[in-house]
């Protein structure tokens, strides 16, 4: 199998047999909310099967139906994540990068109303939610947990394929012999295939190649990078990403009202922001409160399925864009290049955790989610502020090890409650994570190595019922409004 980021991420190739470790471009992904393995993941998906579709079908022939069956985790919460709505709009002939946002807002209202899809090709197929759409939580595929069939009745034999979103927007699909094989693009296929001269794939492997080359962490995921694209690319996708970033604040420090999805819950970041700006200079506290700002207003964009950055998940999107933006509004000194260290360091974390646990709520829990971006994010700060690879490595550690054993347990299926206070929280956590190791010189008892696995095997004892289901936790112990 091809050593391409979701095989890796799947365990289909061991991380330490992989060619590189994952990149700038795998760990930080423009795309739509509210979940990256139950919105982005299903809208690949759907793109790739009527893409598949066309291929299959001969010339003049159109489907007579399209089915989608959501197993497990997205079919336990597909409804609050709109994994129904992210699979047809993929079916529409959407990327989650590119799509309008007025196809996400109306898309669903527009099908249901007319009973018609409208798909990739120009075929008008017959729509009908309570048939062609269904929720199965209780059938749980043994690959993966995040499970969905979409299946095309033709007039030959039905045309179907299985996928497996398996977290930060990655995506199994199914060969004809029922293996699951890596959904990759040629640009990924081609960037992965040539050998990273810095390879590692654990936190001793990294610092290893820091001792023997002499370089920061960001300077051999920089050099990584280079190996297998341009210098100016890698740039432009690194300021790419933060303008996405900061544009995403923009948006939730200026939009009010209601989040969609039935629990009633208010927007924050609109009126928090013009207290701050009104009361600036006057509260020794003002600096944490802006931090909390810019996660919420990122975080309400996501569960407004709105567009934001995956980093490393759609769940937990606030706390890397709010450290990162701490840092260029905060810190004394910060420059661009500044900032673009912060992102590799950042990637370097999110590689090693991705691969040798995982960021996905429905396999390990939130601890997955909230805990590999907080780690991602103090390792970026401490890197950004000079930080040895030892300071860097050990501001990841603290930050993981502060959410071992964080549930996923979304009231309603939304990712909306605990989900967008709790990545203000972590990302104060994150900040503190990277002050507390640039104190010392980098010694410290538990390595990111241990307490990643600590994590994998917590997420492997946590009850299912906390993990993305919304059978657990909050989502039964809070009433519904």
């Amino acid at each position: 199998m091809q050593s391409v980021p979701a095989a890796v991420l799947a365990g289909d190739v061991p991380a330490q047999e992989a060619t590189r470790p994952l990149s700038i471009f795998d760990m930080f992904r423009i795309g739509v909310g509210p979940s990256s393995s139950h919105t982005v993941g299903p809208m690949r998906a759907g793109l790739d099967f009527i893409r598949a579709l066309g291929e299959h079908l001969g010339d003049g022939e159109e489907p007579a139906s399209i089915t989608v069956e959501l197993f497990g985790s997205l079919g336990a919460t597909g409804r609050g994540h709109w994994t129904d709505r992210a699979v047809l709009i993929g079916l529409a002939g959407y990327q989650p990068e590119t799509v309008p946002p007025h196809i996400v807002d109306g898309i669903m209202d527009e099908i249901l109303a007319s009973g018609t899809l409208t798909t990739a090709h120009g075929w008008h197929v017959p729509f009908s939610a309570e048939e062609h759409m269904r929720f199965l939580p209780r059938i749980r595929r043994d690959y993966h947990v995040n499970a969905m069939t979409i299946t095309a009745q033709t007039s030959g034999r039905p045309f179907a394929r299985t996928y497996y979103s398996i977290g930060g927007g990655f995506v199994m699909v199914e060969d004809p012999s029922g293996h699951p094989e890596p959904l990759a693009s040629d640009t990924t296929t081609a960037a992965h295939a040539i050998p990273a001269p810095y390879f590692f794939s654990s936190g001793e492997g990294l610092l290893r190649v820091c001792r023997t080359t002499r370089k920061s962490i960001s300077e051999v995921v920089w050099a990584n990078e280079i190996a297998a694209r341009e210098p100016q690319t890698v740039s432009a996708y690194a300021d790419a990403i933060m303008d996405a970033m900061r544009e995403c604040i923009d948006a939730g420090c200026r939009t009010e009202g209601i989040l969609p999805g039935g629990l009633n819950v208010s927007r924050r970041a609109s009126q928090l922001a013009a207290k701050l700006r009104e009361h600036a200079g006057t509260d020794s506290m003002s600096g944490m409160d802006w931090v909390n700002l810019w996660a919420l207003a990122v975080n309400e964009e996501n569960a407004a399925g709105h567009r934001v950055v995956t980093a490393p998940t759609n769940g937990a999107a606030g706390i890397v864009p709010a450290v990162l933006t701490y840092y260029l509004q905060c810190m004394e000194g910060a420059t661009r290049e500044g900032a673009h260290r912060f992102l590799f360091a950042a990637t370097a974390v999110g590689a090693i955790i991705k691969t040798n646990a995982s960021i996905a709520g429905a396999e390990v829990g939130c601890q997955g989610e909230v805990g590999s971006a907080a780690a991602m994010a103090a390792a970026g700060l401490a890197e950004a502020l000079g930080g040895t690879p030892e300071q860097v490595e050990n501001a990841a550690e603290i930050a993981m090890e502060h959410n071992l054993g964080l549930t996923c347990d979304p009231v309603g299926g939304l990712v909306q409650v605990p989900c967008i206070e709790r990545n203000a929280v972590a990302a104060v956590k994150a900040i503190n994570a990277a002050r507390m190791a640039l104190w010392g010189d980098g010694r410290h008892v538990v390595s990111l190595d241990t307490v990643i696995e600590t994590m994998r095997q917590t997420g492997v004892d946590m009850l299912s019922k906390y993990k993305e289901t919304s059978e657990g936790g909050l989502a039964v112990n809070v009433v519904e409004c």
